[in-house]
């Protein structure tokens, strides 16, 4: 039965409201509108598709369902602090990979049911089950990761690679056999328990640091397995969006990777952060000592710079001082003081974290420097102050070939004239390994809660 004209287009403006509502994404300045854009195109398609429900429907099941969701993302939207959007990001995420599950696998079960379980549409639900039931899986592996409900450290076993590789042949061969042998509903049941299975192993092993590409890669599972769902249904507009979210998935990974200066395959399989090194014994590359400071003395050199370059980091989201940083940011520029951030791609825990956290606390987007841009301007900067960065500030990735970030690219903080590190501790980062740039002559360290900090030295500095 071919969709009426009107449904093709709505469809249509649904697809044209995704696509140009990602696009939009790809400026700080227009990611609320972008965002809102999209949001106009899921409304419009979830009308269409009541309306081609039509009367047939039992409204006692679909009703509960929508009113319960809608409300749990509202309260979720107010409820969840900034601090807490990557959980709430792989959740979600993992929430819309489990549901393309569940619509192929009851697909499935009706197509054995009605003997129309044929090899050109159970292709497309084994694909569904497998890729949405990995997103779901590994979707909440990240959540409890991220929400410290199990270590953030990568966890391994003996034998690790091969028993993975070994369940998903078993997959691909079990998979095989459905869609040209026989539509066995337990053997169906077998399919799925092995692909939530092989989706746990697969994030397991991969640690803290990692998990902003892990987020984004799990997000294109999830499109992908959306858009196998829209075979299964002969849905336009879901095949659309799903290889939409896919590919933009895909492309934000790999950018990621080469942000890390590694290959994905790397990040995958290479338990980064497994075990905690320290280059230059702990000591800096000359055996120093770190040299703490206090308020009283960091704001006068804040109040006298010409240009302070703020490296914001997850500390500064666990302390939630980003409103704290724009106040001293502001008092600042009062006194001529140029400002600027500098971003580095994976930075936080999620993509864009540190963007959305300064966005929030009303940062002019100019301001917002990533990694390129920002890097030439830290050899002029009077002050370079980290707020609870650790392995994007590291020296050891340009100057220790035996580190295990080696190689990654950083933003050069340890260039400016001084630098500032706002700390509770010595404790090392997501990555596990100890930074030089701690114990330079030129680095001071202020220890304590990065936003109580932050608001000592914005009053210390409107008093000099």
């Amino acid at each position: 039965m071919q969709p009426a004209p009107l449904t093709i287009l709505g469809y249509t403006v649904t697809a044209l409201c995704f696509m140009y509502g990602v696009q939009l994404l790809r400026s700080p300045a227009r990611a609320s509108l972008g965002n809102r854009i999209a949001a106009v195109g899921m409304l419009l398609v979830i009308g269409i598709t009541i309306g081609l429900i039509g009367g047939n429907a039992n409204w006692a099941y679909i009703v509960p369902p929508i009113v319960i969701g809608a409300a749990l993302g509202a309260v979720s939207a107010r409820a969840v602090r900034m601090t807490a959007m990557p959980q709430m990001v792989a959740l979600f995420n993992g929430m819309g990979g489990g549901s393309a599950a569940l619509i192929a696998a009851q697909d499935f079960r009706t197509a054995v049911a009605n003997g129309t379980a044929h090899p050109d549409i159970t292709w497309a639900i084994m694909l569904s089950c497998f890729i949405g039931s990995i997103s779901f899986a590994g979707s909440i592996i990240a959540f409890a990761k991220l929400q410290e409900l199990m270590s953030g450290r990568p966890l391994t076993y003996p034998l690790q690679t091969p028993i993975n590789a070994a369940i998903l042949l078993a997959i691909v061969a079990i998979g095989v056999f459905l869609i040209v042998a026989s539509q066995s509903l337990p053997l169906f049941a077998v399919f799925v328990v092995l692909s939530l299975l092989l989706g746990v192993l697969f994030v397991v092993p991969i640690g803290g640091a990692d998990m902003p590409v892990i987020i984004s890669l799990l997000n294109s599972f999830t499109g992908l397995a959306a858009a196998m769902t829209g075979f299964v249904l002969s849905n336009d507009v879901l095949i659309v969006s799903g290889a939409l979210v896919g590919a933009s998935g895909t492309i934000l990974t790999i950018a990621m990777s080469r942000a890390m200066n590694r290959s994905l395959f790397n990040v995958l399989f290479g338990a980064f952060g497994a075990t905690v090194a320290t280059p230059g014994g702990g000591g800096g590359e000359e055996g120093g000592s770190v040299h703490p400071t206090s308020v009283e003395d960091v704001a006068p050199l804040l109040a006298f710079a010409q240009l302070v370059i703020f490296v914001p980091g997850y500390g500064m989201a666990v302390a939630r001082a980003q409103h704290d940083v724009k106040e001293l940011a502001d008092e600042l520029e009062r006194r001529g003081v140029q400002v600027e951030y500098a971003i580095h791609p994976v930075a936080g825990r999620m993509p864009g974290h540190m963007n959305v956290l300064l966005a929030a606390a009303n940062v002019p987007y100019p301001q917002l420097k990533e990694m390129d841009a920002v890097n030439p301007d830290f050899p002029r900067a009077d002050v370079a102050m980290v707020i609870g960065a650790n392995d994007v500030v590291n020296p050891a990735a340009r100057n220790e070939a035996g580190s295990p970030i080696y190689g990654m690219p950083i933003l050069n903080a340890d260039e400016a004239k001084t630098v500032v590190v706002l700390k509770r501790s010595m404790a090392t980062g997501f990555a596990g390994v100890d930074n030089p740039l701690f114990y330079k002559p030129n680095t001071l360290m202020l220890f304590g809660d990065a936003r109580q900090s932050i608001a000592s030295l914005t009053a210390e500095v409107k008093h000099q």
